[in-house]
C-alpha cells in the first residue's frame, strides 16, 4: 500500500505545473486614488479620465520601455473613510502602448467604488498591502497617492507613512488644490501653509519622493503625466534628460519643478532637497 502511494506521489510530482518564480519589472507602483465625497461626480470623472490619459500618454510608455526590464506593473485602487480602500485595477504588466491603452480604458469603464470621509493613512496601509502581494519584483516599490484633503479618519497619517518606509517603500504625492472660496470644508482641503506643504510634511516618504501639485481636477491628467515621468524616471541616479519633457528648472524663489516642456512650472512642484541632481 505505501508503495502505490508513494508511486501516486511521485506521479502527481511529475505532472503537477512546474512553480514560476514572480516575473521581474523595474517598477511596482500603486497608484492611490482618493474618492471622499470632497471629489464630486464631475471631478471623479475627470480624475478617472486624466489617469487613463496619463498612463497611456506616449512619453510615459517611453519611460516605462526605457528601463532595464522594459515594463513596469501598476495596481489602482481608490480609497475614503477608514475601511473604504478597494482595487479597481488588479495588478497589470505596462509593457508598452497596448497595454497602457487596455488599462486605461478598463479604468474609465469601471465603477466608482465609494464616497465618504478622508484616510490617507488607510490609503497607505491597504497600497502597502497590494504591494506585498504582487504577482510580480522589482527593487522599487512605490505609492502614489492623490488627494485633494487631509487626513481626517482612521489612525495618524505618519503612523503609516513610517511603517512604509521602514519596508523600503516609496510614497510620492499628487495634491489636488481647492480653491479657498470653492472649498465647502476650508480645514480640510486648505489647512495651514497648505495642503502641498501638509503631503510633503506627513504623507511622502523614501529617497526622491516628491510631491507635485494639480490646480484643479481640471489639470489632474496633465499633471499626473508629468508626476508618472518622473517616479519612472527616478529608477537611475540622476533624472535623465532624455525626455526632453521632464527636466529640473528652478522658479525665481528657488522652487524646484518639472514640466513637459522643460520650463519651469509652478503648479508642478517637487520637494527640494529628496530629489537626487
Amino acid at each position: 500500500m505505501n508503495r502505490r502511494f508513494a508511486l501516486l506521489g511521485l506521479v502527481l510530482a511529475l505532472v503537477a505545473p512546474a512553480t514560476h518564480a514572480a516575473e521581474p519589472v523595474d517598477m511596482l507602483l500603486v497608484l492611490a486614488a482618493d474618492v471622499s465625497r470632497s471629489v464630486t461626480e464631475p471631478k471623479f470623472k475627470l480624475q478617472r479620465e486624466g489617469a487613463a490619459a496619463a498612463i497611456a500618454h506616449p512619453d510615459v510608455v517611453k519611460a516605462i520601455t526605457s528601463g532595464p526590464h522594459r515594463r513596469i506593473a501598476v495596481c489602482f485602487v481608490e480609497w475614503a473613510t477608514i475601511g473604504q480602500q478597494g482595487v479597481v485595477i488588479d495588478w497589470t504588466m505596462i509593457d508598452g502602448e497596448a497595454a497602457a491603452r487596455s488599462f486605461g480604458g478598463r479604468l474609465v469603464e469601471a465603477p466608482r467604488s465609494f464616497v465618504g470621509s478622508t484616510s490617507i493613512s488607510g490609503a497607505i496601509d491597504f497600497s502597502v498591502r497590494q504591494l506585498e502581494r504582487a504577482p510580480f519584483t522589482a527593487d522599487r516599490r512605490v505609492i502614489d497617492i492623490s488627494g485633494d484633503g487631509n487626513n481626517n479618519s482612521g489612525r495618524p497619517v505618519t503612523e503609516a507613512r513610517d511603517e512604509a518606509l521602514a519596508k523600503d517603500i516609496t510614497i510620492n504625492a499628487l495634491v489636488i488644490l481647492t480653491p479657498l472660496n470653492e472649498s465647502f470644508r476650508p480645514e480640510h482641503t486648505n489647512p495651514p501653509g497648505g495642503l502641498e506643504k501638509y503631503f510633503k510634511d506627513n504623507v511622502i516618504a523614501g529617497p526622491g519622493s516628491f510631491t507635485v501639485a494639480a490646480e484643479s481636477h481640471d489639470d489632474f491628467g496633465r499633471a499626473l503625466t508629468k508626476k508618472l515621468i518622473q517616479e519612472i524616471a527616478l529608477r537611475e541616479a540622476n533624472p535623465p534628460h532624455s525626455y526632453g519633457e521632464v527636466s529640473p528648472s528652478y522658479g525665481d524663489g528657488g522652487a524646484m519643478g518639472f514640466s513637459l516642456g522643460g520650463a519651469y512650472d509652478p503648479s508642478v512642484s517637487v520637494r527640494r532637497g529628496l530629489l537626487p541632481l
